[in-house]
């Protein structure tokens, strides 16, 4: 938390900042995903930049007070351009031991620390794992801590409201909101109007209860003077236009339903529930009115055959999943491959193998993208690199899918999938043309008769009078589409494959160098690395070292100026959150020795962390 200036209040002082980083920490149930949005969004009204890094269990409810059923929600707010949700917090808001012990590592030395106190009980203390109370033992001397009876308050807020104890209980989350709204000078307006909107139809004594306890937790901080400062975060100067709070997950699901839009075709969505990719499939139900056609499958295998489907048929054809429904799927997208039809994969890595770990983040599924099929099978791999990139590069995707009648790939993570950023909505004449024709004249039409420019086989529609053709699994014949046995013939169909995945590189644009176009050191990243990468080495320029970094946007092929771009510096590395996937692959195909910067821990990488790598290169 940077101080720019001391402002004085009537009532209190009141110091400006240019940016905070608060963490809300408890059980799963506890509501702190619910109260970090809702922090966010109030953020996102007022102007702030922001992103978000939401952390919570697998388990739907783990065991209250456990270390394992610790849920947290980190936002970084800011009146200048940042690009992650930060490092250590300057605010913990802890609602029980365990979420103490979970989170007071990364609290800054000094932060400030509020504590629900009604949570400090003996049988707490045992499943956290402390031998004492650490409200009373000395070890918080380092922080500023500000202890509440959060629970008693709200019982004490809703004494009139007929509502059962446990029910009232669940409140308490927003108790603890009222009092950092108050501390940030932050308005009630938004979450009250959001209450409002959620609860009052069908359940007003729930939106009165929830409005009560707001406002009592935001007038306790204003009244009881438990802050001798209060902070002001002023509104961050972004480029001019409209703006809206999105994650990953939102921008994918509108950037497809544009890019159908674009394209003038119906989007087909074939997908089975699988976190972290889920919110797609709740998102792209909502727009049928858009000509969204939604459709939860019974498993993997018969959400990508609905979606092979569905694009022989004319649509733009998606699915969606994360790792190990790849793995499911993998036959399939052999299938596409060989048939050559259209189709977008959407991946949300998450940590494996296996189930793994399936609401933390991971970046292992490369090699499983670009060769995890039998044989020579090759496809279009992308990965958006904030949660706003995510609306362009499924345009993207489906651009290139379409163009060059192709699998396309569209690896994303769970950390940009489930973190928000404002997002400043494009005008419709930004956008790219995506309109293309079906092939519909009978004379000279083969299946598999190749565009010179793109290689990519006409696209027919099932029924279109005269162009009754076969696809299938089964190896085609060169222009014919016949099903042939042939060596020579599919010595020739798996090059023309190869080099019709590699010609891509001619229709993407070229990799960009964030720094000096030479230099000590490169630093490569994709997909969600890019915030702490570029903010790390942005640091070091401005300590005068000669480092540069590069993020790929573009995994299969690669830029076609990326070689060039490596040869100008003395050093290359790659981060990334896998054991190198994306460092083998530039070490084979450029021989250049590529440093490996490896984190595999369900979390992203920390500036910090990426500051002292890069130094021990440099």
């Amino acid at each position: 938390m940077s101080a720019t200036d001391t402002l004085e209040n009537t009532k209190t002082n009141v110091q400006e900042v240019e940016s905070v980083t608060i963490r809300f920490a408890g059980d799963s149930g506890d509501g702190m995903q619910l109260t970090g949005t809702q922090f966010t969004n109030t953020a996102a009204v007022i102007g702030n930049d922001i992103s978000t890094f939401p952390d919570y269990p697998a388990e739907i409810r783990a065991p209250a007070g456990s270390l394992p059923g610790v849920s947290g929600f980190q936002l970084n707010f800011s009146s200048v351009d940042i690009r992650t949700p930060g490092d250590a917090p300057n605010v913990l808001i802890a609602m029980n031991p365990a979420a103490l012990k979970v989170n007071l590592p990364d609290l800054e030395e000094g932060g400030l620390l509020i504590v629900n106190t009604n949570e400090f009980i003996k049988a707490n203390f045992d499943k956290a794992g402390y031998t004492s109370n650490p409200l009373e033992d000395g070890s918080l001397a380092g922080y500023r801590v500000v202890a509440i009876p959060i629970t008693d308050m709200t019982m004490n807020a809703l004494a009139q409201v007929p509502m059962t104890k446990r029910n009232k209980e669940r409140c308490k989350n927003f108790f603890a909101l009222g009092v950092v709204f108050c501390l940030y000078d932050r308005p009630l307006e938004p979450t009250i109007e959001w209450i409002n909107d959620k609860f009052e139809k069908k359940h007003p004594e729930v939106a009165e209860a929830n409005r009560l306890v707001l406002k009592a937790g935001f007038d306790y901080a204003d009244t009881a003077e438990i802050f001798s400062t209060h902070y002001k975060v002023r509104k961050a100067h972004l480029p001019p236009g409209k703006y809206r709070k999105i994650t990953g997950n939102e921008a994918t699901a509108l950037g497809f339903v544009t890019a159908a839009q674009l394209a003038g075709r119906p989007l087909f969505y074939g997908t089975y529930p699988i976190t972290p990719a889920s919110d797609i499939l709740h998102e792209l139900s909502l727009l049928k009115s858009f000509g969204v056609k939604t459709f939860q499958a019974e498993d993997e295998i018969a959400a990508i055959g609905a979606a092979i489907g569905a694009s022989f048929a004319g649509h733009i054809g998606l699915t969606g999943t994360s790792g190990p429904g790849v793995a499911l799927k993998s036959e399939a997208i052999g299938l596409a491959v060989m048939t050559e039809l259209p189709v977008v994969i959407v991946d949300v890595q998450r940590g494996g193998p296996s189930t793994g770990l399936p609401t933390k983040t991971e970046q292992a599924d490369l090699l499983q993208a670009m060769y995890g099929r039998n044989s020579e099978c090759p496809v279009a791999v992308l990965a958006p690199s904030t949660p706003g990139d995510c609306f362009h590069m499924a345009i993207e995707a489906v651009r290139l899918a379409i163009k060059f009648m192709t699998p396309v790939f569209f690896l994303s993570d769970g950390y940009i999938a489930n973190g928000a950023e404002p997002w400043k909505v494009p005008p419709m004449n930004e956008l790219p043309d995506l309109s293309f024709q079906f092939v519909t004249d009978p004379e000279g039409f083969f299946p598999y008769k190749r565009d010179p420019e793109t290689l990519s086989r006409p696209w027919a529609i099932p029924g279109t009078p005269g162009l009754t053709h076969r696809i299938g699994g089964l190896e085609k014949q060169h222009i014919t589409g016949n099903v042939n046995y042939d060596p020579a013939n599919h010595d020739f169909m798996v090059r023309l494959r190869a080099e019709k995945i590699a010609n891509i590189a001619n229709f993407i644009p070229e990799a960009e160098v964030f720094g000096a176009p030479e230099g000590d050191l490169l630093v490569i990243g994709w997909g969600g690395t890019y915030g702490a990468i570029t903010t790390a080495v942005e640091t070091l320029q401005h300590q005068g070292q000669r480092i540069s970094s590069c993020h790929l946007q573009y995994l299969n092929p690669l830029p076609r100026n990326l070689g060039d771009i490596m040869a100008n510096f003395k050093r290359v590395a790659v981060a990334e959150l896998n054991l190198g996937q994306l460092c083998m692959v530039l070490r084979a195909k450029y021989l250049v020795d590529v440093i490996s910067i490896n984190k595999v821990a369900g979390q992203p990488f920390k500036v910090k962390e990426l500051v002292n790598r890069f130094q021990g290169l440099l």
